[in-house]
């Protein structure tokens, strides 16, 4: 039996082993909960007896590259509640439902919900409703400044900027959604601060607290290389071709071809980065309208595609300037026949004449003695197939069929333009190189990043922060081929299809197009063309160059030369002024600026109309619906330099209307001879297959004469004489005068 002193004495050091080992487990536990979880409950416990009001940053400035502002922030009051301090929620909603123009139950709804410990009434108000708001004097609404994205030009290269959230978001402010705001928003939006205030368990802020203040940090502001002066520039062409051909899109920019800094981009259609259109459905729809079609569409380029060509071709000695062919209005490859733009082609060319021509023939020959290997080379140096680099987000890399795949037929039509599709900002970025001296420049909309600091007087300055550079990709073709292309392609504008514009006092190049669109299947849409040009001055040192495209302008002549050309000379004209660059006015810019006035042919027949134009010294264009001319372009007495071309549009003349409504029809067999006069061979021949005749071709270009009398009836299957003409033989210009 045991002693109970000694019973006592295990009993006593069992308890105390088992409290140690108690008090050493808590102590564990307590250790564990301050250094692992201490930070997270220290944040909850702060939560519940803290609130947070965000002081939003002021997001950077945007500015064109001499300082002019693009985009800036203002402020704006917010409306909040917290449903818990509303003593009556009911008469609260009733007081300022009718200020703010709200309905009154579904405010009073919001605040009579004291599960929500915030709630916003309604945001960005002006600041006198606000007044009428806070004169109320109502417990438990609060009023807060919150940042606007504010943009002082309107529409003023919307879709180079973009636009931002409509509100501010917690804790991050205003945020990108589009454009250069989206590209940089990372440095425009800044870091916000906050107001930290004590409250009860229900929300009210407690009598004596002490509010602590977390300033924000501002963003940087943000200098662009677009210039103000040369997008309004270019803005106000666009505006004019859009009124004039009502196209289906507009792209247009202006670049500095030595250093790939934007000047001005423009897209239609528009929008006001004011008031984005956020409501035209999901997000796919609205890209419709915001995203930057210059950098993300994939567009055929047609002969504005042959600069290429001709750069490789002779950079890599298949073709010089002496080089001769022979167009004789069709190419066969692979066993197809490709055809030239001119029904009857161009015959015996130069090279430099086969571009002022836009010879389809030529430069698929072109391509093909290039072959695939060096063709497919050139388009990769020159940039296609691949992002150009530009600051867009969602750029567009182009299509281009494998190298592969490509077959002789696939190479002879990307030589002129077709079979490949390319970005607005790829072909000009590429253009640019041929004419530079062979230097692929990488293009960019952001020139500096800035930082403001207040001195100790308190006025603001800016510090630079970054600053872009021009960036040398690679280079491409030689400076000795560059130079040869600079005068090619002023050749084109002083003798070619770019006639329209030359600017007096000013050495052009450029390059027509006139893309054909292709649907479902690879069939080309009718009707449906995309007209271009490109152009640069000087000719001999660039200082600019211009792109300019109009996809499906609603006009009976879309040729690029006619479209697009006389806009590229305005916004040309203007930016070399505005840059300083003065005209020079030699003997033959003496000659070339001859003005003269345009003669009134409105209600002649096109024969008496082509006769008055040729006598004032002017070109012209006609379409192909009549005889008689209803309206031009110029207007009448409009004061333009010789050689200009006259823009035709004709009706079926009212004599030859009673004619042919009295007409007998034709005998059994026979068949009336249609009007084939001043219609290229291809349309002739359309023409009268479609009425069961054959045509007999003499000559080539334009139909000047027809051996069986338009109305005559002859049997069926008979053969029609039908005499050609090119306009250089002194006969009237058909509606396809110049090459694109």
């Amino acid at each position: 039996m045991a002693l109970p002193g000694v019973t006592n004495r295990k009993r006593l050091v069992a308890l105390l082993l088992g409290f140690t080992l108690i008090f050493f487990a808590l102590t564990i536990r307590v250790g564990y909960i301050q250094l692992v979880w201490g930070v997270d409950l220290q944040k909850k416990a702060a939560d519940q007896w803290t609130r947070d009001l965000d002081v939003f940053p002021r997001r950077g400035v945007i500015k064109d590259r001499n300082g002019k502002v693009l985009a800036q922030s203002a402020t704006s009051e917010s409306i909040a509640a917290r449903p818990s301090q509303i003593s009556d929620p009911q008469k609260v909603a009733s007081l300022i439902a009718p200020i703010l123009g709200l309905d009154e139950q579904e405010l009073y709804k919001k605040l009579a919900n004291t599960s929500s410990t915030y709630v916003w009434i309604k945001r960005q108000v002006d600041r006198e409703t606000a007044n009428k708001i806070r004169a109320l004097n109502i417990k438990g609404l609060d009023f807060t400044e919150e940042p606007k994205r504010y943009y002082p030009n309107g529409s003023l290269a919307a879709h180079v900027l973009g636009f931002t959230m409509k509100y501010a978001e917690p804790g991050e402010g205003l945020k990108g959604q589009e454009g250069i705001e989206l590209y940089y928003d990372k440095y425009l939006k800044g870091f916000p601060g906050k107001i930290v205030m004590e409250t009860d368990a229900v929300g009210r802020e407690m009598p004596y607290n002490v509010d602590r203040y977390i300033p924000p940090i501002d963003g940087l502001n943000l200098v662009l290389t677009i210039d103000q002066v040369i997008q309004y520039f270019t803005e106000r062409e666009v505006n004019n071709v859009v009124a004039k051909y009502n196209p289906k899109k507009v792209y247009a920019i202006v670049m500095d071809p030595n250093t790939g800094e934007i000047l001005a981009m423009a897209n239609w259609p528009t929008f006001d980065p004011n008031d984005p259109p956020r409501d035209v459905g999901d997000f796919e729809e609205m890209q419709q309208y915001v995203k930057n079609f210059a950098c993300k569409d994939n567009i055929d380029p047609g002969s504005t595609f042959k600069i290429i060509t001709a750069a490789a071709a002779l950079e890599e000695g298949v073709v010089s300037l002496n080089s001769t062919f022979n167009c004789p209005g069709y190419k066969m490859v692979d066993g197809q026949r490709i055809n030239c733009w001119r029904a009857g082609g161009h015959g015996h060319e130069t090279f430099p004449k086969a571009v002022q021509n836009s010879c389809n023939p030529v430069f698929m020959e072109l391509a093909l003695r290039l072959g695939k290997d060096k063709f497919y080379h050139y388009l990769n140096e020159f940039g296609f197939g691949q992002p150009t680099g530009i600051d867009v987000l969602g750029e567009e890399r182009g299509i281009i069929m494998p190298k592969e795949s490509a077959k002789n037929v696939d190479l002879a039509r990307m030589g002129f333009g077709q079979a490949i599709s390319v970005t607005p900002i790829q072909l000009i970025t590429a253009v640019s190189a041929v004419i530079n001296g062979g230097n692929l420049m990488k293009p960019y909309i952001a020139k500096e990043l800035r930082e403001v600091v207040v001195d100790e007087n308190g006025q603001e300055t800016e510090r630079v922060v970054k600053t872009v550079t021009p960036q040398k990709v690679r280079q491409v073709i030689s400076p000795e081929t560059s130079k040869i292309m600079r005068e090619v392609l002023e050749s084109v504008v002083t003798d070619g299809s770019g006639r329209n514009a030359y600017i007096p006092g000013y050495r052009v190049g450029g390059k027509t197009g006139t893309a054909q669109k292709y649907g479902p299947g690879g069939k080309i849409i009718p009707n449906k063309n995309i007209s271009s040009f490109i152009g640069f001055a000087p000719a001999d040192n660039p200082r600019v160059i211009v792109l300019f495209m109009v996809d499906e302008p609603q006009a009976p002549v879309t040729f690029g030369s006619i479209i697009a050309a006389p806009y590229v000379k305005n916004i040309l004209e203007d930016t070399l002024k505005y840059l300083g660059v003065e005209p020079v006015f030699d003997e033959e810019t003496q000659e070339d600026m001859q003005q003269v006035e345009v003669p009134d042919v409105i209600g002649m027949s096109l024969e008496e109309a082509a006769q008055a134009l040729k006598e004032a010294g002017l070109e012209y264009l006609a379409d192909e619906t009549g005889t008689v001319v209803k309206d031009q372009m110029p207007k009448p007495g409009a004061k333009v330099i010789s050689g200009t071309t006259v823009l035709l549009y004709t009706e079926r003349g009212a004599e030859s209307q009673p004619e042919e409504q009295a007409a007998q029809p034709p005998a059994e067999g026979m068949v009336i001879v249609p009007d084939v006069l001043g219609k290229s061979i291809r349309e002739a021949n359309r023409i009268l297959v479609s009425e069961g005749l054959r045509l007999r071709i003499e000559g080539s270009g334009i139909a000047v004469g027809q051996d069986s009398a338009p109305g005559t009836q002859v049997e069926l299957g008979t053969e029609v004489t039908v005499r050609f003409a090119l306009p250089t033989e002194g006969q009237q210009n058909g509606v396809r005068r110049n090459g694109e």
